[in-house]
């Protein structure tokens, strides 16, 4: 079940990247990405989220989620 999700979440990075300019005539612009990262800074923002997404649902596909949690767990010792 947890690759099945994997891949879902995988889909939906997928769907923000192809998707995004109905997503900003959807949504509308982000004033913050469109000052910090530049002209057309909101398409960049949901191209980016979209690669993080997809990254993180392979990670969780794969069961390799401690590869990013692995070094925070000794800030946040189990008791």
């Amino acid at each position: 079940m947890r690759f099945v999700w994997g891949m879902v979440w995988v889909v939906i990075g997928f769907l923000l990247i192809r998707y995004n300019y109905l997503l900003v005539g959807f949504f509308g612009h982000v004033p913050w990405a469109e000052q910090h990262i530049g002209g057309g800074g909101t398409y960049t923002l949901y191209k980016i989220v979209g690669v993080i997404v997809i990254i993180l649902g392979m990670l969780y596909a794969f069961n390799a989620v401690g590869f990013l949690t692995g070094p925070a767990g000794t800030l946040f010792p189990s008791q």
